[in-house]
């Protein structure tokens, strides 16, 4: 069932979440300074294409640091990608099948807004 959910949401919205997210990720590894932001970006794109079977959970070590720059990425990215989240989620929420995707795209959005200090892990884990 998650192969299935999966194949769909990569058709839906997956993969136009994921160039959202690469591109956030191309322009913030444009500075030096905006690198882990970048990578951050990279990651969650990986996240973004396949979502069913994985999960994203706040890494323990994060600290002042991650804070930090999860308060510039939201002003500078965040809101942005949350709102493409929350516009896809109402778009796929019309049909019955669309539903799942929804709720789906409703759990990235904490992620969009503060991708630092946080690690992608199988569900099973």
């Amino acid at each position: 069932m998650r192969t299935l959910l999966n194949i769909i949401w990569l058709v839906l919205c997956g993969l136009w979440m994921a160039l959202g997210y690469c591109l956030a990720g191309i322009v913030c590894c444009l500075l030096i300074i905006t690198i882990p932001f970048g990578l951050a970006s990279f990651r969650i794109a990986n996240f973004a294409l396949w979502p069913f079977g994985r999960t994203i959970v706040r890494h323990h070590d994060a600290g002042m640091p991650s804070l930090v720059g999860n308060v510039i990425w939201i002003i500078v990215a965040g809101w942005w990608l949350a709102i493409g989240h929350v516009v896809t989620a109402i778009a796929l929420a019309v049909t019955i099948i669309g539903i799942p995707l929804a709720l789906a795209n409703l759990k990235l959005i904490p992620v969009s807004l503060t991708p630092l200090g946080r690690v992608i892990v199988p569900i099973s884990s």
